[in-house]
């Protein structure tokens, strides 16, 4: 259960403050002079909705963050919530779909705000084979399916490096966010055995430019390269959220049997 709304000059003190911002630095950046900003976080002073809003873009709090500020400062929330199914979402839905459909027969999976699996495309079938069942029922974590024994992790060849990638770039949405279920999840996967590196360095010598996974799957080894895409100028909550993760082959050899599996 939530407990009782905190006054909104605390909200906003304490995202100024996660920011790494004085007073002075928010008052040049939104043109709010200190002493009105001094006011509002004391609770001497009554922001508008459109003060709260200013101050929030600035602080890039997320969207859900600003409905509860404007909650807290006595106005309605600005900011709708829809499900991905709503009608709402329908031209979202389509543009995800077309990038998802449209990167085969490479792996690519559409993502929510906590990791949880939206929409994947067939080729992520490859990463997924021979994940426990329970892992794979819905809603799936990809995080969790990623570094839990029973899922992708066996097969990570470099699942040290992998895994401290994925733990700090989650940590790092955490406290970007100030999201308690991110949090948990982290707690959760650190908890998880780390592994024991199977990859043996790149033969070439060529300095890396990128993390790469690189996956058992049958007798081979596949190399990926991922990237992230995310909406533009999102005024939904959920949209805000929505991720897509494309996997690209990082060698021929990785393309190549990518390729085959999918004409098989």
């Amino acid at each position: 259960m939530s407990g009782p709304v905190r006054p909104v000059g605390e909200l906003l003190r304490d995202w100024r403050r996660s920011r790494g911002m004085s007073q002075l630095d928010l008052s040049i950046e939104t043109g709010v002079s200190t002493r009105h900003l001094s006011f509002v976080e004391t609770g001497r002073s009554r922001p508008s909705p459109e003060l709260i809003l200013r101050l929030a873009d600035r602080l890039d709090v997320p969207l859900a963050e600003r409905n509860t500020m404007l909650l807290a400062g006595g106005y309605a929330p600005a900011y709708p919530s829809h499900e991905v199914s709503d009608p709402h979402l329908a031209p979202v839905l389509t543009a995800a779909r077309q990038l998802l459909h449209g990167h085969g027969p490479y792996p690519a999976v559409l993502l929510d705000r906590h990791w949880n699996l939206v929409e994947a495309n067939p080729a992520v079938a490859v990463l997924t084979a021979g994940a426990a069942p329970h892992l794979l029922a819905s809603p799936v974590n990809v995080l969790r399916l990623s570094l839990h024994p029973d899922g992708m992790a066996p097969r990570i060849l470099n699942l040290p490096e992998w895994r401290a990638h994925l733990l700090s770039r989650l940590h790092q949405q955490a406290v970007t966010t100030n999201d308690a279920a991110l949090y948990e999840l982290h707690e959760e996967l650190r908890g998880y055995p780390a592994g024991t590196d199977h990859a043996p360095p790149a033969g070439d010598g060529a300095p890396r430019v990128v993390i790469p996974l690189r996956y058992r799957h049958g007798d081979r080894e596949l190399s990926f390269i991922s990237t992230t895409t995310v909406f533009g100028t999102p005024l939904d909550i959920t949209v805000a959220g929505l991720a897509i993760e494309a996997f690209f082959p990082a060698d021929p050899a990785t393309a190549e049997t990518l390729h085959a599996l999918a004409a098989a």
